[in-house]
């Protein structure tokens, strides 16, 4: 990609705050912000029925039965253009088309969907990724999704093992795994802090 606008992605593990950072960088930066949105303009791009794209959004894909087991092959060639490719593989095509379309637009900060893998030829991309240790995580999401600790935890292991599933069978870099970004921090040190050391990096790139 020859575009030089800045974008930066955020991969996160959940309950680490990714996602509120992610959003208050755009903010200090004065730039666009994605995130559920991409659901948005993909399914009004695309003719997807929105509730199919919710349902695929950054859903493992990493066998066969697995796929058969969401129903994967059930829509055939429902699609035009994408006859008898797995739902989940035609969900992220949708979304890979919509993030390069986001990025040569604007500058813009952009959560999860393999976004830092699918840009990884553009110009001015940084690329992180948000962690946190888990007893944080899971006081975060008891707090916010008002379940108790041992639930969080649950939904927690769940819902990593899928972004890292997801990932991991999109894209060749691996899931979390230092290497695979430009910056990794800790959420755990707070969300204004840790915006504010991403904005930092950032703001000569604009």
């Amino acid at each position: 990609m020859a575009n030089s606008n800045l974008v930066i992605t955020i991969g996160r593990q959940y309950g680490s705050g990714g996602r509120d950072i992610g959003r208050l960088v755009a903010e200090k930066l004065g730039i666009s912000f994605y995130d559920k949105e991409l659901i948005n303009i993909a399914a009004k791009e695309s003719g997807i029925n929105k509730e199919i794209l919710q349902d695929y959004d950054e859903k493992p894909t990493n066998s066969f039965l697995y796929s058969l087991s969401l129903g994967a092959y059930s829509y055939g060639n429902s699609f035009t253009g994408m006859p008898e490719m797995p739902i989940v593989d035609k969900v992220f095509s949708v979304q890979c088309e919509v993030i390069k379309e986001m990025a040569e637009k604007e500058p813009c900060v952009i959560v999860g969907r393999c976004a830092d893998s699918i840009l990884r030829d553009h110009k001015n991309l940084l690329s992180v990724f948000v962690h946190a240790d888990f007893d944080y995580r899971i006081r975060r999401v008891s707090e916010y999704e008002h379940i108790s600790h041992d639930e969080a935890a649950v939904t927690i292991r769940r819902t990593d093992k899928k972004r890292a599933s997801y990932h991991n069978y999109f894209s060749d870099n691996k899931w979390g795994v230092a290497t695979s970004y430009d910056l990794c921090v800790n959420g755990a040190l707070g969300i204004e802090k840790v915006a504010e050391a991403i904005t930092f990096i950032a703001k000569d790139r604009l």
